[in-house]
Parts: structure tokens; sequence; C-alpha cells
């Protein structure tokens, strides 16, 4: 029995705290790319975005759009004035274009392995925060075969 099939006790601590700090990290950046991505989405669609506009795609009440918005202005990823449509800095603009393409290779990949459009774009959100640069490379190399 390796590493990977160890019961949870088993497996080294220090590895153990590796896996999970990965996964609180992913956590800790997720809300940030899903609205960067959003923001992103509106503009291109409609010429500006929101806060009602996010707090309406996200299902949530304009005081945590506000509060997340406040955090990526402190991040440098978005600006706004009070009242005024959000936009998005240069910052910005390239962490959506690296999750937008991030969420279209885990999309491919998921319906290259036969999963439906539908299914494949809901899991997406959940996974496409977690894969690693190496799995994402190996999800376009199975793509290739299968297109």
């Amino acid at each position: 029995m390796d590493n990977n099939d160890a019961p949870a006790a088993a497996i080294a601590p220090e590895l153990q705290a590796r896996r999970f700090g990965r996964v609180r990290e992913a956590h800790q950046s997720e809300t940030a790319e899903d609205y960067v991505e959003m923001i992103a989405d509106l503009i291109a669609a409609q010429g500006e975005a929101r806060v009602v506009d996010l707090a309406a795609r996200f299902g949530v009440s304009h005081a945590t759009v506000n509060k997340i918005v406040a955090r990526l202005n402190r991040e440098g990823l978005v600006s706004n004035r009070k009242y005024r449509s959000l936009f998005l800095t240069e910052e910005g603009a390239a962490l959506a274009r690296r999750c937008k393409e991030r969420h279209g290779i885990v999309v491919a990949f998921l319906k290259s392995i036969g999963v439906p459009d539908e299914i494949a774009e809901i899991d997406a959100e959940g996974l496409e925060h977690h894969v690693s640069a190496e799995t994402l490379k190996i999800f376009q190399a199975h793509i290739g075969k299968a297109g």
C-alpha cells in the first residue's frame, strides 16, 4: 500500500498538511476568481457590471457583494466608485482570462469523458478552483487525443 492508499491517520503529517493547505489556498482564491470572471462576463455581455447584477447572478445579498468587492478593491483586482459600475484592473482582467481558460479546459475534459453538458458546467464551477496546473495539462492532453 502506497501513501495514496493509506488510511488518513497513516499518512505522514507533513504530507497531509500540504494536501489540506492546497485546498485551503484554493478556497481562499475561489471567491475572488468567481467574481472577477463574472464581472468580465457581465461587462462583455451588457457593457457594465453592477453590484445588483452580481447579487442576482450569485444569489447573495447586496451586502455580501459589497463586502467582496471591497476585498477585491484592496487586492487590486477591481476598481469602482460608490453607486457606479465595477471595472477590472489589468490584474483583475488577467485573472479573469486565466479563470475562463481553466474553466473551459475543465468543462471540455468532463464532456470528453461523457459528462452531459449542463452537469459538466455545474461541476466545473467547483473543480476549476482546485485542479493543479499539472492536472490541467493532462486534461488538455486528453482533450487533444479525444478530439
